[in-house]
């Protein structure tokens, strides 16, 4: 008897292995594909490349480990960051993209949980006389002298439960993946955070060298005005022609015009801030006074290493690229068969007097059952396949947004570096072209200097005054961009 069982249950185990043997054995098969991780130890080829930027290349320290209270030292400027992550729209959009994604958590993990309800129901029933049901209730009585209603009621509450049961941690693998589908919507928020924080920062510094080259505007009207006047006596005392006059006088018109070209871009640059810190427009708070003496702070980049772990967008794509892979093994669980339990416990009974009466009116029930895809799996293979292909893609993006990080990374190293050069050759250019105009000017009045050599230095200093102020500006745009890049903000 013993070894009938044995034979019976071996029988049983060979046939459930070969069973999932065959499921097994269908499932596609596919090339796998892994992200490359390393980047290299600098943020350039040559240490002599950089040498403003040698030393800092081997410190582990990163300016993006600052926070942007602390980075930023402009009251005004950390003013309207701070009304812009509390009110920007797009950056509260994110915030509800986060919810829904945890949300989409919640459901994952109910799926692979009993899920237990409660029922309640009653009913009415007429059976034809000629009918098998009829025949039974026209020759049994419910009890002796006692017939059955007619028609027959049913009433009925318990409670009823079902379960998949995760067999191949298909449910759960589905769980974790929206966990890091979550995780990579919130690390989506942080990349958004340094973009604003940036978007303000570097709209705040445009508007404070609008506001100084408006300042230079008026005080070129000036000095052409004055150049003005004394052509104008020149000519009375035959030292001057009228044609003189009139080139005065149109350089003057020109360049008062200029300063509505930059007004309009103030009035711009103001709504574009008010716009992202999520308000109607209104005046800018801003001290353009200090603007000059603006001197970039010392950057530290780090190792690029480190980069992988403070830009939110790397750390996004690393998170969606694990939530593709645990995406195949719930898409290659679909192959093979699933088990499901159901359950049910409580009372029925024709009349609500009986309805509760035990063990007479107690009902139960307990059953399994194993499904599994036989014929026409195309469809679980399509998924599969196309399981596949975004966990490709996953990686590639992954890649990409590591190099392109890297790179953006080096190229601002090198433009801070760049600019710091061009801004004192700048500045030494304007200091020349200051003192021309006292020059010029002077030989004008002892005729020594023609009037046009007078007309091109105002010209000439005029437009490296506006190039200073612009480079001044590209530093402090530098200043921001760097910050980002390395992953500065969202701390």
């Amino acid at each position: 008897m013993m070894n009938r069982y044995r034979k019976q249950t071996i029988i049983n185990s060979f046939s459930i292995s070969l069973v999932l043997l065959m499921f097994t054995a269908c499932v596609p098969s596919l090339v796998k594909k892994t992200a490359n991780k390393e980047v290299p130890a600098n943020f350039h080829n040559s240490q002599d490349t950089l040498p403003a930027f040698a030393g800092t290349q081997k410190d582990t320290m990163s300016s993006a480990q600052i926070n942007w209270k602390e980075f930023f030292t402009d009251p005004y400027l950390n003013n309207l960051i701070e009304v812009g992550l509390e009110n920007n729209q797009e950056l509260n959009i994110t915030l509800q993209e986060i919810q829904i994604s945890q949300n989409e958590v919640r459901a994952r993990k109910g799926e692979y949980l009993p899920y237990i309800g409660l029922q309640a129901g009653g009913g009415i029933e007429k059976a034809a006389k000629y009918t098998r049901d009829g025949a039974v209730e026209e020759n049994l009585n419910i009890r002796e002298n006692e017939a059955f209603p007619d028609p027959l009621p049913d009433y009925k509450i318990g409670a009823y439960a079902t379960w998949e049961v995760d067999v191949w941690n298909k449910l759960h693998n589905a769980k974790k993946a929206s966990v890091f589908r979550y995780l990579s919507s919130v690390e989506g928020k942080n990349f958004m955070v340094t973009h604003l924080i940036a978007e303000i920062a570097n709209s705040y510094y445009e508007l404070l060298a609008l506001d100084n080259q408006l300042e230079i505007i008026h005080q070129n009207i000036d000095i052409q005005s004055n150049a003005l006047r004394i052509v104008k006596l020149q000519k009375q005392a035959a030292r001057a022609t009228e044609l003189a006059v009139q080139r005065f006088e149109a350089e003057v018109a020109k360049t008062k015009s200029l300063q509505y070209d930059i007004q309009q871009q103030i009035v711009e640059t103001e709504n574009r801030i008010n716009f992202l810190v999520g308000r109607y427009p209104q005046p800018i708070e801003r001290n353009s006074a200090a603007f000059t003496d603006l001197v970039p702070k010392h950057i530290q980049t780090g190792i690029p290493s480190a980069m992988l772990e403070n830009r939110p967008d790397i750390k996004q794509a690393e998170l969606d690229l694990k939530a593709a892979a645990l995406d195949i093994k719930v898409a290659k669980a679909r192959f093979y068969p699933s088990l499901g339990i159901s359950a049910s416990l409580g009372y029925q009974a024709f009349n609500t007097k009986y309805l509760l009466k035990t063990p007479q009116s107690l009902l139960y029930s307990l059953a399994g059952d194993i499904t599994a895809p036989l014929i026409n799996r195309n469809a679980i293979k399509a998924d599969y396949n196309s399981a596949n292909a975004m966990q490709v893609q996953a990686v590639y993006n992954y890649e990409r947004t590591v190099l392109n990080a890297y790179i953006e990374v080096a190229n601002k190293v090198s433009r801070i570096n760049n600019l710091e050069k061009s801004y004192d050759l700048v500045a030494h250019q304007v200091e020349a072209l200051t003192k021309s105009i006292d020059i010029s000017n002077g030989l004008f009045r002892n005729a020594r200097a023609d009037y046009m050599e007078v007309l091109l230095t105002q010209r000439d200093a005029l437009e490296s005054k506006f190039e200073l102020i612009e480079t001044k500006k590209k530093q402090m745009n530098a200043l921001v961009n760097i910050y980002q890049a390395l992953g500065g903000g969202w701390q």
